[in-house]
């Protein structure tokens, strides 16, 4: 699996992978926004995530066993980095929500700019009100410095 979004099953396909390449990821379908969050992990870490569920719009693949997980200080999710590179792939919910769905964010830091640059940035304030804040209308290219 390479990076860049290709068409799949006439579905938008957005690829990514870690520096290594141990790790890659899918996002099957269009990708409404990418959060920007402050909280005190997210902010650390640069991250811009596209949420869905595991195995549903976001599949990851990680054949050689790189990932290891940093369980967060809610105990609520697991932060999922390749143990040869150090990069950030993922967060994954540890419960599975009523109907059997386990949350989970890809790290769109990880794809091609290009093939995400246009997505819009959705601000998170995970650090005061846990809420989304209103959209300022820039993009993901906006800030990739």
């Amino acid at each position: 699996m390479g990076t860049g979004a290709t068409s799949h099953s006439d579905r938008n396909v957005t690829r990514g992978s870690c520096h290594c390449g141990a790790v890659r990821w899918e996002f099957r379908g269009e990708i409404p926004d990418a959060t920007i969050c402050n909280c005190t992990a997210c902010r650390r870490y640069g991250v811009l995530w596209a949420y869905d569920y595991d195995g549903e719009a976001i599949h990851i693949e990680d054949p050689t066993g790189a990932l290891t997980a940093y369980v967060g200080a809610t105990r609520s999710l697991t932060f999922n980095f390749c143990r040869h590179c150090g990069n950030l792939v993922s967060w994954r919910g540890l419960q599975a929500n009523d109907k059997g769905q386990t949350r989970i964010a890809i790290n769109l830091r990880l794809a091609e700019p290009d093939e995400v640059a246009r997505i819009p940035l959705q601000r998170f304030d995970g650090l005061h009100s846990f809420e989304d804040l209103e959209r300022d209308g820039r993009t993901v290219a906006e800030v990739w410095f």
